[in-house]
């Protein structure tokens, strides 16, 4: 039980729980954070599937159970709900109705399942009243929540702004994930996914959406690509669907979650699902020219005895065999690996050609930055390998707006404006993304080198007039609107 579900991060077990959604049938899935007060204290997984029947619900929580999987389905080993759950939270409670069914609950606390297996029967009266939660999901009749108490990653602090980083960087880094897991199956089925925060006292927030993150849309193509290169291996036939993105691009479906260059090679697909989004398997050595790559390979059917999925469905491992039968793949037109990967090569050098100057290296980003602004920053401006920049909110002692803090790195910001310029919204630790990049690129440079000059200090002195000026107005026009 200890083990159970150790590989799993926050997004890959999450992940397993939409396939769980996904498998019931479902068209709606939400995941709810949820805050009492300034802590996090539970996470919700809800969908309007096909739910669990009373007889049914026991199976569905038995460790390593086992079920009949159609050939449609996602779920494989029979553990996805108890090793995701287990692996970030102390107590996993699931409740569920079938569609004219009674609804019927269960619970698993971490701690006595390591004593016994005695799985808690929930009242019928809570069952029922969570479900009946205006959860604004269609088709009411059935479905399931799943929830998660004593998460073990969120945060210990009652710090406002360290919960709302939390939550901006966690939602965030959820939709890359997801919206990348599900790509196909977000376009194909029409399945929609959102995530939320709900206020214990104020109730839920805005529903923040998952889109589709697909690696293969690139804008256009490059004359002869892509193009299937077939690999026998034990009498089964693996298709190679090679593709190259025509250059470097700012959009997220080349960018992905960790960066392209971590993103190049082998794509593997189950059922729609992207399982493993990058690396060669023995291939190729990773490379920086061969980052406009992506081999897209579906393993259902006769090829899945060929490959191993780990536990957590993140990751596909290929046999001995698959890099000696890749190097004799072949296309129609006689075309191999080795001429794939040597186009691939060129179209990054041509590329890099085309591509214009950019400023000299900068500070990287640090406190206070969305998270999608700073890995803007990082992919779009050669940096520096030294401590970071950051800009944060404080209460000055003047009505000054700006501070810089050498020392610290951070450009101050005078909290008394900061209700106005968010317009009364909440804000958070990395609120304001399009002020904080404007003035990162426009001062970002004041804290490089050993030296403050004359010039620097008539920059500070200009900015901070005009933008003290044009704080104060903001903060006018919002009173006179309150």
């Amino acid at each position: 039980m200890d083990a159970l579900g150790r590989n799993h991060s926050l997004e890959t077990a999450l992940a397993d729980l939409v396939d769980n959604s996904l498998d019931a049938g479902a068209t709606e899935i939400l995941i709810r954070f949820v805050q009492w007060g300034t802590r996090l204290v539970g996470l919700y997984v809800v969908d309007n599937g096909r739910g669990i029947a009373p007889e049914s619900i026991d199976d569905a929580m038995t460790v390593g159970g086992q079920r009949q999987y159609t050939g449609n389905d996602l779920g494989h080993f029979g553990l996805g709900l108890k090793a995701a759950s287990f692996s970030q939270a102390a107590s996993l409670t699931v409740l569920s109705r079938a569609a004219g069914r009674k609804p019927v609950g269960r619970r698993w606390q971490l701690d006595l399942v390591r004593h016994s297996f005695d799985c808690d029967i929930v009242p019928d009266s809570f069952v029922a009243a969570e479900l009946n939660r205006d959860w604004q999901l269609p088709n009411g009749s059935s479905g399931t929540v799943v929830r998660w108490d004593s998460v073990s990653g969120f945060p210990s602090s009652d710090d406002p702004e360290q919960v709302d980083e939390f939550l901006s960087r966690t939602v965030s880094h959820l939709q890359g994930h997801l919206g990348l897991t599900f790509h196909r199956i977000l376009s194909d089925r029409g399945v929609r996914i959102v995530i939320d925060v709900e206020d214990a006292d104020l109730g839920p927030g805005v529903r923040h959406p998952v889109t589709p993150i697909d690696p293969f849309a690139y804008p256009d193509t490059l004359a002869g690509w892509p193009k299937q290169l077939r690999a026998p291996i034990d009498g089964a036939k693996v298709v190679l669907d090679c593709h190259i993105w025509p250059r470097r691009s700012n959009a997220p479906e080349y960018r992905l979650p960790g960066g392209a260059e971590t993103r190049q090679g082998l794509y593997f697909y189950r059922r729609g699902r992207l399982l493993h989004a990058g690396g060669w398997e023995g291939i190729h050595a990773p490379d920086t020219r061969l980052q406009l790559a992506r081999v897209r390979i579906d393993i259902d059917g006769d090829t899945a005895g060929l490959f191993v999925m780990n536990p957590e469905k993140s990751r596909v491992s290929a046999g001995p065999r698959f890099a000696p039968a890749v190097a004799a793949a072949h296309a129609d037109d006689g075309t191999t690996i080795t001429d794939y990967l040597q186009a691939a090569e060129a179209a990054w050098a041509a590329a890099n050609r085309r591509r214009t100057a950019r400023r000299s290296a900068a500070l990287p980003p640090g406190k206070g930055f969305h998270p999608k602004v700073a890995r803007e920053i990082r992919d779009e401006l050669p940096l520096l390998h030294e401590d970071p920049v950051n800009i944060q909110w404080k209460r000055f002692t003047t009505d000054a707006f700006l501070e810089f803090d050498r020392d610290t790195r951070t450009l101050w910001l005078n909290r008394a404006y900061r209700q106005a310029l968010l317009g009364g919204r909440r804000g958070g630790g990395n609120d304001l993304p399009v002020l904080k990049a404007l003035l990162f690129l426009l001062a970002g440079n004041v804290f490089e080198g050993a030296h403050f000059g004359a010039r620097d200090k008539d920059n500070i002195e200009l900015w901070q007039e005009v933008l003290t000026v044009a704080a104060k107005a903001e903060r006018s026009t919002f009173e006179a609107r309150q």
